[in-house]
C-alpha cells in the first residue's frame, strides 16, 4: 500500500509529491512520460504580477519551483517597481529545457519518491474513500491518499482551424478515460479551452525592428535561500513589437477558420490571456496589441511570441506571422494550437484541496479549473502539505486571504467556483499590501516548517533574519539623523531644501528616501535585504497598519466555524438562494459563507445567531 498517489507529472504534481515525500510519506508520481515531467508547454517563464508573489510563498512554505526558476533563468525583471510595494513581484524568462531537467533531476535524487510512467484509467474508490487508481494496463496501486494534477491532459483535444486531434500539447499521449471515471464517482466537470502561439527560428527574426527589453541588474530571487543570480550582462534580452494593420486585416478575413469561432470549440477559454482573434473581436476598438519576443532556452534557436496564440490554419498563420514587423523572412519551427480538456468544477473541493465526496481524494492545478505554473504549483504543495497533514493525523493547512496569494486563490475557487480558466490578479486580493514580494517569508516559514518542509537549519536562519530585521527598527527610531554635506546634498537632489532632523525614521518616512542610501551616507550597519524592508516597513506603516486591523475582522470570522452536519434547509429566514448557495458550497467557517456570491449580509446575521442559539446541539 503505497501512502501517497500523484497523478501527472506537471507543476502542480511536482510540488505534491515533492512536498509529501518531504513528510516522510512513501509517494509515487505517475506520469506519462518522464521525460516531459515539469515541461512549459506554453510560455517559457515564471511569476509575473501576483504569480511571482506566489511562488515567493511557494519557497517560503519549502517547495521547488522558486529555486529552479532561479537556477535556469535567462533573464530576471522586477516589475511595478515605480507603483506601490503591493503590487511589485518579480518574472524570470525560464530556460525552459534547463528548468525541466533541473526538476527531474530533484525528483530523482528525493527521498521517499519513486517516479513511475503509466496511465491512470480510473479512481478507485471505496465506502466514499479512495482505494487507488487503475493503469492502463489493467493493474491497481493501492494508497491511502490520491492528488490528481492531470494538467490539459484529461480527454484533451488539440484544434488548429477544423482539424481535430486526441492529444495532450506538444503532441504527448491524453487520458481519455479518467475524467469519464471521476463523473462516474458523481464528480461534475466541464470543458475548458487554452491556446499557445507559435515558435519562431530566432535566427530569421529581424531583431532591428522591435523594442529592446533588457532584465533588471538589481539583485532579485524568487528564492530566500537562492545566493547568486545571473548577472545583467549575461541576460538575455527580450523584445517587444506591435501587430499591424495588415495582421489585424488577415485575422478578421478569415475569423470563420478559426476553431475559436468556427463552431470546433466547446470549451471556455481564458479571459485574460485570450487567442489573438479573440483580441481583435473583443477590443475591435485597438489599432494594435503588443507581443512580446522571448527566448526559450539556450540550447533551442527558438522565439515564443507572446500575446500571439491562435488556432488559425496553417496557411493563415504563415501570413499573420510575416506580416509583424521582423517577421517578414521567419521560419516557422512550431505552429500554434487551441487545445480543450476537462476539469472538476472546483466548489467540489474542500480549502484543503480534498474533495468533499470522496476523502482522500485530492486535486489541484489545471484540473481545479486555474491557469498558469504558478497556480498550479501553488496548490500542488497546499495538495501535498494537506495530503501528508491527514495520514500523518495533523490539522490541515488553510491560508487565509490576507496571509497568501495561494490562499486569495484556493479561496476564490472553493467558495465562487469558475466558469473560465482562473488566473491570479493583484486585483483580487483585497490585502495585498500585506502580501508583498518582500515578506513572504514572514508569512509561510512557520507553516512550512510546522509541516516538516523546512529544515530547522533553514528555519533558524529565518529567525536570525526576524532579529536583524527587529534591531533595523529600534535601530532607525532611535539614530538620530546626522547632518553632513553628503547628506544635504542627497536630500536636495531629491528635492528637499533643508538638512535632515530628527530621528532616521521620521526622515525615512519621506517620499523618494531611500533607507539603503541612508545607511551608506550615515554608516548605519544594515544589510541591504534588511533596509529594503525597512523601507517598505516604515514608509507604509500607516497603510500595512490599517489593512492589517480590517484583515484582523476577516480573522475573526474565520474561527466561527460551521459544523458540517448543519441543515440549511430548515433556516427559514435565509434568503432561498442563500440556502441553495450555501448547501453547495458548505463553508466551513462564517468568513467563508460571507464571500459566497448570492449570499448577502442579511443571510450572514441570520446564521450567526443560528449558530449562537443553536450552537451547543450543532457541535459534531
Amino acid at each position: 500500500m503505497i501512502d501517497v498517489i500523484v497523478v501527472g507529472g506537471g507543476h502542480a504534481g511536482c510540488e505534491a509529491a515533492l512536498a509529501t515525500a518531504r513528510m516522510g510519506l512513501q509517494t509515487v508520481l505517475c506520469t506519462l512520460d518522464k521525460n516531459w515531467i515539469a515541461s512549459m508547454p506554453c510560455n517559457p517563464s515564471v511569476g509575473g504580477p501576483a504569480k511571482g508573489i506566489v511562488v515567493r510563498e511557494i519557497d517560503a512554505l519549502g517547495g521547488q519551483m522558486g529555486k529552479n526558476a532561479d537556477a535556469t533563468a535567462l533573464q530576471f525583471k522586477m516589475l511595478n517597481t515605480t507603483k506601490g510595494p503591493g503590487v511589485r513581484s518579480l518574472r524570470v524568462q525560464s530556460d525552459k529545457i534547463a528548468y525541466k531537467k533541473k526538476m527531474q533531476e530533484t525528483l530523482a535524487s528525493q527521498e521517499n519518491l519513486e517516479v513511475k510512467e503509466c496511465m491512470a484509467e480510473e479512481v478507485l474508490v471505496e465506502d466514499n474513500k479512495v482505494r487507488g487508481i487503475r493503469l492502463e494496463d489493467g493493474s491497481v496501486l493501492e494508497c491511502r491518499a490520491l492528488i490528481l494534477t492531470t494538467g490539459t491532459y484529461m480527454a484533451s483535444l488539440v484544434m488548429v482551424s477544423s482539424h481535430v486531434t486526441e492529444e495532450g500539447p506538444d503532441k504527448q499521449k491524453t487520458t481519455k478515460n479518467l475524467s469519464a471515471s471521476l463523473r462516474n464517482l458523481g464528480i461534475r466537470t466541464f470543458r475548458l479551452k487554452t491556446g499557445t502561439p507559435a515558435r519562431i527560428k530566432t535566427n530569421s527574426i529581424d531583431f532591428s525592428k522591435a523594442q529592446y527589453e533588457p532584465g533588471t541588474n538589481d539583485d532579485v530571487s524568487f528564492s530566500y535561500e537562492t545566493t547568486e543570480v545571473l548577472p545583467l550582462d549575461k541576460q538575455v534580452p527580450c523584445y517587444l513589437i506591435y501587430t499591424t494593420p495588415e495582421t489585424h486585416e488577415i485575422i478578421r478575413a478569415n475569423l470563420n477558420r478559426s476553431s475559436m469561432y468556427s463552431g470546433v470549440v466547446k470549451g471556455v477559454g481564458p479571459r485574460y490571456c485570450p487567442s489573438i482573434e479573440d483580441k481583435l473581436v473583443r477590443f475591435a476598438d485597438k489599432e494594435r496589441h503588443q507581443l512580446f519576443l522571448e527566448p526559450e532556452s539556450l540550447s533551442m534557436d527558438t522565439t515564443y511570441v507572446q500575446g500571439f496564440s491562435t488556432s488559425m490554419p496553417y496557411d493563415v498563420q504563415d501570413r499573420m506571422l510575416r506580416s509583424l514587423p521582423g517577421f517578414e523572412n521567419c521560419v516557422i519551427d512550431k505552429y500554434a494550437y487551441a487545445i480543450e480538456y476537462d476539469a472538476i468544477d472546483p466548489l467540489q473541493l474542500k480549502p484543503s484541496l480534498e474533495l468533499k465526496s470522496i476523502e482522500g481524494l485530492f486535486c489541484a492545478g489545471q484540473i481545479n479549473g486555474t491557469s498558469g505554473y504558478e497556480e498550479a504549483a501553488g496548490q500542488g504543495i497546499i495538495a501535498g502539505i494537506n495530503a501528508g497533514a491527514k495520514l500523518l493525523g495533523k490539522e490541515p493547512l488553510i491560508l487565509r486571504r490576507d496571509e497568501a496569494y495561494i490562499g486569495v486563490m484556493i479561496d476564490d475557487l472553493v467558495t465562487k467556483g469558475t466558469k473560465e480558466p482562473y488566473r491570479l490578479l493583484t486585483s483580487r486580493a483585497e490585502y495585498r499590501l500585506l502580501m508583498r514580494h518582500d515578506n513572504a517569508d514572514q508569512r509561510m516559514t512557520e507553516y512550512g516548517h510546522e509541516y516538516g518542509l523546512i529544515s530547522d537549519e533553514r528555519y533558524q536562519k529565518y529567525l536570525d533574519k526576524m532579529a536583524e530585521l527587529e534591531k533595523g527598527h529600534q535601530l532607525v527610531r532611535e539614530t538620530r539623523v546626522t547632518v553632513s554635506d553628503e547628506l544635504t546634498e542627497y536630500l536636495k537632489s531629491l528635492g528637499y531644501d533643508d538638512d535632515g532632523h530628527g530621528s532616521v525614521e521620521e526622515l525615512l518616512k519621506r517620499p523618494g528616501v531611500s533607507m539603503i542610501r541612508l545607511a551608506e551616507l550615515m554608516d548605519l550597519n544594515v544589510s541591504r535585504e534588511i533596509a529594503a524592508q525597512l523601507d517598505i516597513e516604515v514608509k507604509y506603516d500607516g497603510y500595512i497598519a490599517k489593512a492589517r486591523r480590517e484583515a484582523n475582522n476577516l480573522v475573526k470570522m474565520e474561527k466561527i466555524r460551521i459544523p458540517e452536519s448543519i441543515d440549511y434547509a430548515q433556516m427559514d429566514q435565509l434568503s432561498l438562494e442563500a440556502k441553495q448557495k450555501l448547501q453547495q458550497v458548505r463553508p466551513l467557517t462564517i468568513g467563508q459563507a460571507s464571500r459566497i456570491s448570492g449570499v448577502n449580509p442579511a443571510d450572514i446575521m441570520v446564521l450567526s445567531v443560528y449558530l449562537k442559539q443553536y450552537g451547543q446541539s450543532l457541535q459534531d
